[in-house]
């Protein structure tokens, strides 16, 4: 089967408008923070709460995933995540505003187990690749997400907010108008795959896709903490303006969507274990030179690491489908999912750092998540001889 760009697209703008929300959230935290009178560890959970919904509800999504198709969920969930987060500018109480959050979450965790399967059987014979086309949609939505947020709170207050349901409502319409592509391809490539589900996981299989989640786990947890920490930094600490903190969080997501599409070949051609390890290994220098940089030249760093830092997530999508491939929809719920929303922990540790000895050193820790993933990622046996034959039969 040949790669299906207008699939790959049509799925990608989807994640796209999903992620969004995930992108905004941190970015809003400061404006909620002011608005509600909370501290960092409040604020913290505010992203643990959303993150852990994700990370409950979404291998749950990919085990039902497996059983039978959901592909009602494509166009519904970005709708329920737009509208979560939208209607978050309006309440005045911390309790509605995390139950608001926990929404927003539910329509995440809903859409990518579904959305990552069924964009692999679109990918055709250079997965990464394939994944990546899918993958940066929502590696997009993370990049703007802050940007699209500033601009509405600044404009209009947290009200603003409320801007965010349009494009729910639009790419749902779209999506609903494309079922019939995808179910079709879906069903079948079930069909087929039913024979390998029924095949028991091996130990090799169980030990290297736990590595691999906790290496992507630290992968996700430097990305939400930059992600969080930068505005708490540039606007709390430094006293600056927020746009300009956007800028850079924007920054540092745009290049990881670059990265994504840029590394997928590169991981196709070099081998995804090798591109695995060395991209986190350049992680944690690159990421102390933006840290230590000034002018111009803290948001060329910042790209940069963002670039390499971000370039893996398609591909550690893929290689957990290799690993499980009598699993893809659970293996896509850990790998995107669970590890993304595992991140949210990371973020309310951060949060109890920053609030104990100060944003900087919250930030510094940060940096030492990449070199823990490094040595995790040299630990993975990858690929499995018995689970690569079976990749290649589905």
């Amino acid at each position: 089967m040949k790669l299906n760009k207008k699939a790959l697209a049509t799925l990608s703008a989807g994640h796209l408008v999903t992620d969004v929300n995930q992108g905004a959230l941190p970015a809003l935290l400061p404006f909620f923070k002011e608005a509600l009178n909370l501290s960092y560890t409040m604020s913290g959970v505010i992203v643990l709460s959303s993150n852990l919904t994700s990370s409950i509800i979404q291998p749950a999504f990919g085990h039902l995933s497996d059983r039978r198709p959901i592909g009602w969920l494509i166009p519904l969930a970005p709708f329920i995540a737009c509208l979560g987060l939208s209607i978050s500018g309006l309440v005045s109480h911390y309790s509605l505003l995390l139950l608001c959050v926990v929404l927003t979450g539910i329509g995440i965790a809903s859409f990518h187990p579904e959305g990552f399967k069924t964009a692999y059987f679109f990918t055709g014979d250079k997965k990464v690749t394939g994944m990546s086309i899918f993958a940066v949609g929502g590696n997009l939505g993370i990049a703007i997400g802050p940007m699209v947020a500033m601009t509405l709170v600044t404009s209009f207050g947290l009200k603003g907010t409320m801007g965010l349901i349009a494009p729910g409502i639009l790419i749902g319409i779209i999506l609903l108008f494309n079922m019939s592509m995808f179910s079709t391809t879906v069903e079948s490539a079930h069909k087929e795959a039913k024979e390998e589900m029924r095949k028991p996981l091996t130990r090799d299989q169980k030990r290297s896709f736990s590595l691999l989640v906790s290496v992507a786990t630290l992968r996700a947890w430097t990305q939400f903490g930059m992600a969080t920490y930068i505005p708490f930094y540039y606007i709390n600490y430094l006293k600056g303006n927020p746009m300009h903190a956007g800028k850079l969080v924007s920054t540092f997501l745009l290049a990881g969507a670059m990265g994504t599409l840029l590394g997928a070949p590169l991981a196709d051609r070099w081998g995804h274990k090798k591109f695995l390890s060395t991209t986190l290994a350049l992680s944690c220098p690159l990421l102390l030179l933006f840290y230590r940089s000034s002018g111009p030249m803290t948001f060329v760093f910042l790209a940069i690491s963002g670039m390499v830092l971000i370039s893996t997530f398609a591909l550690t999508t893929v290689m957990g489908q290799a690993l499980l491939p009598q699993n893809l929809g659970m293996a896509s719920g850990m790998m995107v999912g669970f590890t993304m929303s595992a991140g949210g922990l990371g973020v309310t540790l951060l949060g109890m750092i920053a609030d104990t000895w100060g944003v900087p050193m919250a930030v510094k820790s940060i940096f030492a998540l990449p070199l823990i993933a490094f040595v995790l990622s040299l630990l993975v046996k990858y690929p499995l001889e018995e689970s690569t034959l079976r990749l290649e039969k589905t």
